[in-house]
């Protein structure tokens, strides 16, 4: 059984749950994997999928559970964490491998909580479908710095976002996991709605002048799967280089000494 002592935390634990920014990863997993044993669950709440090569190749695949979250919020000036969704879910579920008692177990213990959370039998589709509805999102608001609503009054707004849309939505068939219709009109409706203030938390972070994003794993990944599977996607490719380019003049992190 886990211990404190001395302000130290010692393992193993019976679940690590990472829901570090993509950025910070590589320094996420050196910190948990001294409390990562045998019989440890990992479950990670990060966005797309890139994460699970650095982890099964760290923990074992066996270990790594799937999940997504979907729970929107902005970090203030102040450093208030202001919660902007009016709803909360996460999702969790097993991999190939991935013993189900540990999701049973974990089921059972967001059961006791007002968290709203919930096992799926399909988490790898429900990861792809947020993947497609947050890529498509991004690359939208961040391409042209602003809101959906402010994207939709525009004469091409509307056929933009569409193509966007397309775009994630082939190269997610093209891994066996194109979108549900329930899960593409929603995202179709969120994107296009002309009364929407909604912008991708990386556009947020644009504003704010933010040292990095979470271009690589969100926009990047997507895209390299995207031409492994001989697609052409654009749109997608234009909003990367947008947010490349960003990252090459943003101001060093604080604490670099850049």
């Amino acid at each position: 059984m886990p211990r404190l002592l001395a302000g130290a935390v010692t393992g193993p634990f019976d679940l690590v749950l990472l829901t570090c920014k993509a950025y910070d990863f590589d320094s996420a997993i050196e910190a948990v994997a001294p409390v990562v044993g045998r019989e440890t669950a990992v479950l990670p709440l990060l966005n797309g999928l890139a994460h699970f090569d650095a982890l099964d190749a760290r923990f074992g695949a066996g270990r790594v559970l799937g999940g997504a979250c979907h729970i929107a919020t902005t970090l203030a000036p102040d450093g208030t964490i202001r919660h902007t969704s009016p709803g909360d879910l996460i999702l969790f579920g097993g991999r190939a491998g991935a013993p189900p008692w540990q999701v049973e177990a974990l089921s059972g213990l967001f059961a006791r909580t007002p968290v709203a959370a919930r096992a799926s039998d399909a988490i790898l589709q429900d990861m792809w479908e947020k993947w497609c509805m947050l890529a498509a999102g991004a690359a939208l608001t961040c391409l042209m710095r602003g809101t959906v609503g402010e994207i939709m009054a525009t004469q091409d707004g509307r056929a933009i976002a569409e193509a966007m849309m397309a775009e994630c939505r082939a190269i997610a068939a093209a891994a066996g996991h194109a979108p549900g219709p329930a899960s593409a009109e929603q995202t179709s409706r969120m994107l296009t709605d002309p009364t929407s203030r909604w912008a991708a938390s990386m556009m947020r972070d644009i504003e704010a002048a933010a040292p990095r994003l979470e271009a690589d794993h969100i926009l990047g990944d997507l895209l390299r799967r995207a031409a492994a599977a001989g697609l052409a996607t654009p749109l997608l490719a234009a909003a990367y280089c947008g947010l490349q380019v960003y990252g090459a003049r943003a101001p060093a992190p604080r604490g670099t000494g850049a």
